[in-house]
């Protein structure tokens, strides 16, 4: 059997894991589209074949986990994807949503293209390869029970506590009669004493480990100042300066744990008598959804539910459907809070609010989770003076702030808590994905001083041989 990497190497987007079985068969573990600056042209060519694989294993609707999938089945795939129920119903919608992004981006360079009497291009995917996609879906309802794929393969999602359905995926592979390897993939590893999510599950022990280390080489602040130092920013901001929040947050996760601790400080009379603004069409189906999943949510936040039967929603909360009415916000003159997509600040509305926002020393740009290098997040928090947004400098005379506590990765000692149930010497190999090399090397030795051995950083389409 052989394990090899084609996204997610080294950096944090784009993931993709073939595993070869010794009988030929190929399983790939998640399918996500590049969405880092200079990557777009990876998003073209898989790298593989997508007729030669057998099956998919989705650990959740992040489009950087689920975003390609339309465009594999597009050029050939044709087997099942399999997940969880509630990452299935979030990728009818995700993926429904970048469809249309496609789309929409490449009428605005075919326009550009047409000017210069170049031919057109065409989006990744459409609508109607959405819709072919989405019939290949074969979700499961429980987690940690054993499903059989065929005579090789069995597979158990464990709750990975990231976002709404998301897992580690655990397989057994079969060689032979008698030998059974042990294979997980951690998919993004969510944090424990989470706001909405119940904790991280427990996996099973290994073999072989594929596993995330966004922050390989960071701590998170404690949770229980997040509160305090989310309302200290809204004082400051909203009350003494009569400024504007803007918060750049995924439509999926992020977006609903701050609309859920404002509706607990607005619940506690802590919250000032300010307009909320949820500006993003995908967070208010991703909202809806989440609604209907409360099997997976956390002891807390049900009981809370017993007094207030939607957390998602309050008076002075409004979410912003059409386009005209996001551009109302920019004329806007009167503090609030306008959280908006996506989180990385590269695409949707969050930059043109922030294009409207940052040149205005009253005002807030709130961070609120992790941004990649050479992003726009990642100017603001080194200190830039000026950033260029859609092709135009401005200067950056907003106060800029961080609260890394709302993160939905777990931090290195996180990560540890979750590999403990490993023992790490019947692990035979391990592989660090979906970070950036500088953390992922930090990981590496921290995982080193805890008995781990054979720990690998594979760079795109690196191969290796675990048989």
């Amino acid at each position: 059997m052989k394990v090899t990497f084609y996204g997610a190497a080294r950096t944090v987007t784009g993931s993709k894991h073939i595993l070869t079985t010794i009988g030929g068969k190929k399983i790939l573990l998640d399918c996500g589209l590049f969405q880092s600056k200079g990557t777009e042209e990876l998003n073209l060519h898989f790298g593989f074949n997508p007729a030669e694989i057998n099956y998919v294993i989705l650990s959740h609707a992040h489009i950087d986990h689920s975003g390609a999938l339309p465009m594999l089945v597009k050029q050939g795939f044709s087997g099942p994807i399999y997940c969880t129920r509630a990452t299935y119903d979030l990728c009818r919608i995700m993926l429904a949503d970048s469809a249309k992004i496609q789309e929409s981006d490449i009428a605005y360079i075919n326009k550009k293209r047409a000017a210069k009497n170049l031919e057109p291009r065409e989006p990744l995917y459409s609508q109607d390869d959405v819709e072919a996609c989405m019939k290949l879906f074969r979700y499961k309802e429980k987690y940690t029970e054993w499903y059989t794929l065929d005579d090789e393969l069995e597979v158990s999602f464990t709750d990975a506590g990231h976002i709404l359905g998301s897992a580690c995926v655990n397989l057994k592979i079969r060689e032979g009669h008698d030998k059974v390897i042990h294979l997980l993939f951690s998919g993004d590893v969510g944090r424990p004493g989470d706001l909405i999510l119940r904790d991280p599950e427990k996996t099973f022990q290994a073999d072989y480990i594929i596993c995330e280390s966004t922050y390989g080489n960071r701590l998170h602040e404690p949770r229980v100042n997040t509160r305090e130092n989310l309302l200290k920013i809204v004082t400051d901001t909203c009350v003494k300066r009569k400024g504007k929040i803007i918060i750049p947050a995924f439509s999926l996760g992020r977006t609903q744990e701050l609309v859920y601790t404002l509706d607990r400080m607005r619940t506690e009379g802590l919250l000032p008598d300010i307009k909320v603004y949820v500006d993003s069409p995908l967070s208010i189906n991703a909202t809806g959804i989440m609604r209907n999943h409360p099997e997976c949510f956390n002891a807390d936040i049900l009981e809370y539910m017993k007094h207030d039967t939607d957390p998602f929603g309050f008076n002075n909360l409004m979410y912003i459907q059409n386009v005209e009415d996001s551009i109302r916000l920019n004329s806007l003159d009167e503090p609030c809070i306008i959280i908006s997509s996506s989180g990385m600040m590269e695409a949707g509305r969050i930059k043109h609010h922030i294009k409207n926002n940052i040149g205005n020393s009253k005002n807030t740009i709130l961070i609120v989770g992790f941004v990649p290098a050479n992003t726009l997040g990642d100017r603001l928090l080194k200190g830039a003076d000026e950033v260029k947004i859609f092709g135009k400098e401005y200067q950056v005379k907003a106060e800029i702030k961080e609260l890394q506590a709302f993160s939905a990765h777990a931090d290195y000692e996180e990560l540890f808590d979750w590999l403990r149930p490993q023992n790490p010497k019947k692990v035979k190999r391990f592989f660090l994905v979906h970070g950036e090399y500088d953390a992922q090397q930090a990981f590496k030795e921290r995982l080193l001083a805890h008995g781990f051995n054979n720990i690998e950083i594979p760079e795109r389409e690196d191969s290796f041989d675990l048989t």
